[in-house]
C-alpha cells in the first residue's frame, strides 16, 4: 500500500476518510444531473467515498472545475488511458468513473488551482456531447448492489482488513493510525474502495477495480493484489534487515532493478551510466586504429558489466579515457617553407651553422618525399649554449607542437615505459604522457639531458629508451599501461647531453650526434645584444628606457667576470646591471644614457677573473694546459717539482685515472729519452717528481693533458723556462708521438679569452681550427706537432 499517490498535476497528497456510508445513502442526499463536466486524471483512479485532494493546472479542467463549482459542485472524475497524454481527447478517456462533490476550492499562486473533491458514486460515460472548451457528457449512473450477508464475504472482508494491517505494519513509511482506521471501517463497500485507492498498483488494475459491479469479484481481485503487495512488503522488509529472500528470484530481481532505478531517477539518473555514455560519445568519429577501436569496446562491455564500487571499475575507467585522449592518427601538417625556417632559426638564435643547415636539410627532404622517419638528434656540449631552446625553435621553424620532457635524474624505468595499469596509483610512461598533453603524435619532443638518466634496482631507463629512439622500433612502442603499440616514428626527438662518455653505448649508437661548440666572445657579445639585453630590459621594466651598452662594456663583463662556453651566467649579469638600473630609476627618475666600464665596476664589483696569471711561466717546471670541462673550454697549470729522495712519482690535484696514467708515461718517456732533451739520466734516478695540478677540489681527467705534463717534467729537470702566453693540449705515447684529442674550439677559446698569443696542438686538429671563424682566434698562432721533440722545442726557452 501506498499512501503517497499522484494527482493530475503529478502533485503528492494523502486521501481524507469520511464516514462511513453507502453509495445510495449518499446519492439521497444530492441529486446527480445526466449531464456533468469531465475531469480527466492522468495518474490515478477516484473511488467512492474517498476525499482527495487533486492541483489542476491545464486550461480545460480548471475552466471545468470552476464552472462546476458555480454551479451544482458536481463533476465527473475519470482517469487517462495513456498519463503520458498532455491534451486527451474523449476517446482517451476511460468509460467508467467516479461523480465527485468539490467540497472545496483553492486558487494558488502559481495561478494553479487545488480542489479538495469527495467520491460519491461510479457511472459510466454514455456520450461525450462537448470538447471545448472543457468535456461534457451525458451519464449512467451505476449503483452497487448491497454487500451479501452469508459468512463467505465476511471472511473476504476480514481478510482484506488482515493482509492490508500486515502490510501497514511492515511499511515503515505508513503511519500506524493507518491500522486503526482500517479497524474502524464497517461498510464493507467503503472498505474495498478505500484500501483499492491506496494500494500500489498500476492505474489500469484500478480502474478495472472501479468497472467491477460484482462486489464479491472486486473482493475477490482486491484481494489478490493484496497478497502480491504483501509479498513485496515482506521482501523488502527482508532486504532492510539483510535476510535471504523466499520468493520467486525473478520476481525478486524485478523488484529491486526497479526500485534501484527509482531511487537513481529521483537523484537525477545513475552518474555511472551518464560516465559511460560520455566515453561512448567521445569515441564517435574518434580517429584511431583498428586495435584500439576494439580494445575500447571491450573495455565499455567490461566497464558496463562491472559495479562502480568495484576497485578494477576505476582501473577499466582511466584506461579507456586515456585510450580516448591520445591523438593517434592526429598530426599537425609541417611547414615546408625553407626561408621562412632559416628566418626564424637565424632570428631565435646565432651562429650555430651547422644545426640550422641538418634541419633546413631534413625540411628539404620532408618537401620532396613527404613522408620521413624522423632522425633522433642529440645536440652535445657545455651547458648554457641554448641547445633546450633551440628544440622550440626548430619547432616554431617547421610547425610543429613542442613538448620538452626533462630526464635528469630519472632512475625508474616505468618512467619510460609506464607500470602495469593494475599496480596502485598506475600511470603511463611519460612519453605517452607528453603525447597526451600536446594532443600530436608528430611533436618535436625535446629529451632534455638524457647523459644523466641514472639506473639502480629498479631498472635502467636508458635501456627503456632505446626502443623510443630506434628508428626501426619505435613505430610500435610498446607502453605497459596502454598496453597497445603505439607510432612514435613521426616525432622528431631532439636529446640534449653535455657529457657523451655517460650516454648508454648502444643508446649513443641510436643518436645522430651533433656538437654544439662554445662561443667566442665577438658571439657572445651579439647575443648579449640581439636576445640577453632585449630579454632583461622587458623582464625589469625597462623596455621603453634607452640606454647603450657598449661592445667594449660587453666584453669586460664577458671576460673578466664570466668562465664559460655559454650564456647562461652573462644572462645572469645582465640581469644584476638590469636589477641596479631599474633601482636608480625608480628613486631618480632616469638612468645614464650610456654605461663605463666604472660604472659595470660599481654594480658587479671588482673582476672575478684575472687572466694575467696564465701569460706567463715565471719558473721552470710550469706549464700552461688546456682543458675541456662540463662548462666549456678552460685553462689549468701543471706545474713539476723535484726533491731529494727516493725515485717515485706523486700526483696531485684530484685526478683521474687516464690523467695520473698520463703523468706515467710522460716520466716513462722522459727516462728513456733523457739525454735526447738534456737531461742527466742519474738525476731521474735520485728525484722525487711531484706533479701537481691546482684547484684540487674540482676533479680532473682525461688525455689531453699528455704533451703539458711532459713539456713540464722536462722544464723542471732542465732548469728550463717555458715560453710565456703559450698553451697546448694532446695525449702522448711512449714513443713520443703526440695523438689528436677533442673539444678543440672550446678550448681553443678559453686560451683566446685568457690571453694566450701561441698554441701548440697536434697536426691532426687542424681540421677542427679550420671550423673555427677566423675573425674569433685573431692573433693567435697554431703551431701543429707530430712528436714531442717539436713540442719540446717549440716550448721552451733557450
Amino acid at each position: 500500500m501506498n499512501f503517497n499517490l499522484k494527482s493530475e498535476e503529478e502533485m503528492d497528497f494523502i486521501p481524507i476518510i469520511p464516514l462511513n456510508e453507502t453509495d445510495a445513502e449518499a446519492n439521497e442526499k444530492i441529486d446527480i444531473p445526466s449531464e456533468l463536466s469531465l475531469l480527466p486524471l492522468r495518474n490515478t483512479v477516484l473511488f467512492p467515498g474517498v476525499v482527495l485532494p487533486i492541483t489542476v493546472g491545464r486550461d480545460k479542467s480548471i475552466k471545468a472545475v470552476t464552472d462546476a463549482y458555480k454551479a451544482h459542485k458536481l463533476i465527473g472524475v475519470v482517469a487517462q488511458k495513456d498519463s503520458s497524454v498532455e491534451d486527451p481527447t474523449a476517446k482517451d478517456l476511460e468509460n467508467v468513473g467516479t461523480v465527485a462533490k468539490i467540497v472545496k476550492q483553492i486558487k494558488m499562486p502559481d495561478g494553479g488551482t487545488t480542489i479538495i473533491i469527495q467520491g460519491k458514486s461510479r457511472f459510466a460515460i454514455d456520450s461525450v456531447i462537448m470538447e471545448e472548451p472543457y468535456f461534457k457528457a451525458n451519464i449512467n449512473l451505476i449503483f452497487e448492489e448491497e454487500p451479501p450477508k452469508d459468512p463467505d464475504f465476511e471472511a473476504y472482508v476480514s481478510n482484506i482488513k488482515d493482509l492490508a494491517t500486515e502490510i501497514i505494519q511492515l511499511s515503515p513509511n505508513i503511519p500506524t493510525e493507518a491500522s486503526v482506521i482500517l479497524k474502524n471501517i464497517e461498510n464493507p463497500s467503503f472498505l474495498i474502495h478505500f484500501v483499492s485507492s491506496n494500494l500500489t498498483i498500476d492505474i489500469r488494475e484500478k480502474q478495472k477495480i472501479l468497472e467491477l459491479n460484482n462486489i464479491r469479484e472486486r473482493a475477490d481481485l482486491l484481494m489478490q493484489f493484496l497478497q502480491k503487495e504483501l509479498q513485496f512488503a515482506e521482501l523488502k522488509n527482508k532486504v532492510t534487515n539483510k535476510t535471504r529472500a523466499e520468493i520467486d528470484k525473478q520476481q525478486r530481481e524485478y523488484f529491486l532493478q526497479q526500485q534501484l532505478k527509482s531511487i537513481k531517477e529521483e537523484l537525477g539518473g545513475d552518474p555511472n551510466e551518464r560516465e559511460i555514455k560520455e566515453l561512448q560519445k567521445r569515441a564517435e568519429g574518434k580517429k584511431w586504429p583498428d586495435t584500439a577501436k576494439e580494445t575500447f569496446r571491450k573495455g565499455i562491455e567490461k566497464l558496463e558489466r562491472m559495479h562502480p564500487s568495484t576497485p578494477d571499475y576505476s582501473v577499466v575507467y582511466n584506461h579507456l579515457d586515456l585510450l580516448l585522449d591520445l591523438p593517434w592518427l592526429d598530426y599537425t601538417h609541417d611547414v615546408y617553407d625553407l626561408d621562412k625556417a632559416k628566418e626564424i632559426l637565424d632570428h631565435d638564435h646565432y651562429g650555430m651553422q651547422k644545426i640550422k643547415e641538418r634541419i633546413l636539410e631534413y625540411l628539404a627532404v620532408l618537401k620532396l618525399k613527404g613522408d620521413m622517419k624522423s632522425p633522433i638528434l642529440c645536440f652535445y656540449g657545455p651547458p648554457g649554449i641554448g641547445k633546450t631552446s633551440l628544440g622550440r625553435s626548430i619547432a616554431n621553424a617547421i610547425g610543429r607542437k613542442y613538448v620538452r620532457l626533462s630526464l635528469g635524474g630519472i632512475h625508474d624505468e616505468s618512467e619510460i615505459r609506464g607500470h602495469r595499469k593494475t599496480y596502485i596509483g598506475a600511470m603511463p610512461g611519460r612519453i605517452v604522457q607528453n603525447i597526451r598533453k600536446i594532443q600530436s603524435s608528430n611533436p618535436v619532443m625535446i629529451l632534455d639531458e638524457i647523459d644523466k638518466v641514472g639506473s639502480d634496482f629498479r631498472g635502467d631507463p636508458s635501456s627503456a629508451l632505446l626502443e623510443v629512439l630506434d628508428p626501426e622500433q619505435n613505430h610500435s612502442f610498446y607502453d605497459n599501461y596502454l598496453e597497445l603499440e603505439y607510432d612514435l616514428s613521426k616525432v622528431l626527438f631532439i636529446a640534449t647531453a653535455n657529457n657523451l662518455q655517460t650516454i648508454q653505448p648502444a643508446l649513443r649508437d641510436r643518436l645522430e650526434i651533433i656538437e654544439l661548440s662554445g662561443y667566442a666572445v665577438e658571439e657572445k657579445i651579439e647575443i648579449a645584444k640581439r636576445h640577453l639585453i632585449p630579454k632583461q630590459k622587458e623582464a625589469h621594466g625597462l623596455k621603453s628606457t634607452k640606454f647603450k651598452i657598449s661592445d667594449k662594456v660587453l666584453e669586460k663583463i664577458i671576460q673578466d667576470y664570466t668562465r664559460e662556453s655559454g650564456v647562461r651566467e652573462l644572462d645572469r649579469l645582465l640581469a644584476a646591471i638590469m636589477r641596479n638600473l631599474a633601482r636608480q630609476l625608480a628613486m631618480k627618475g632616469k638612468v645614464k644614457a650610456t654605461l663605463a666600464i666604472e660604472d659595470i665596476e660599481k654594480i658587479l664589483g671588482r673582476s672575478k677573473y684575472n687572466n694575467e696569471i696564465y701569460k706567463s711561466a715565471n719558473i721552470p717546471g710550469v706549464a700552461v694546459g688546456l682543458a675541456y670541462t662540463y662548462v666549456g673550454g678552460d685553462i689549468l697549470f701543471i706545474e713539476a717539482s723535484l726533491s731529494d729522495g727516493k725515485p717515485e712519482l706523486r700526483l696531485t690535484g684530484n685526478l683521474g685515472n687516464v690523467m695520473k696514467e698520463s703523468a706515467a708515461t710522460a716520466l716513462s718517456y722522459l727516462s728513456a729519452n733523457a739525454r735526447k732533451f738534456g737531461v742527466d739520466p742519474a738525476m731521474i734516478e735520485k728525484k722525487t717528481v711531484h706533479i701537481h695540478v691546482p684547484e684540487g677540489a674540482v676533479p680532473k681527467d682525461g688525455p689531453s693533458a699528455g704533451v703539458t705534463m711532459l713539456t713540464a717534467l722536462t722544464s723542471a729537470f732542465t732548469g728550463k723556462k717555458i715560453k710565456p702566453f703559450l698553451g697546448m693540449t694532446g695525449e702522448i705515447t711512449l714513443r713520443g708521438q703526440v695523438l689528436p684529442v677533442g673539444g678543440i674550439k672550446e678550448k681553443v677559446l678559453a686560451a683566446k679569452r685568457a690571453g694566450l698569443k701561441d698554441i701548440i696542438l697536434c697536426s691532426q686538429n687542424e681540421k677542427d681550427v679550420q671550423e673555427i671563424n677566423p675573425d674569433y682566434i685573431k692573433g693567435v698562432r697554431f703551431h701543429y706537432v707530430k712528436t714531442m721533440s717539436q713540442v719540446i722545442d717549440l716550448a721552451l726557452q733557450e
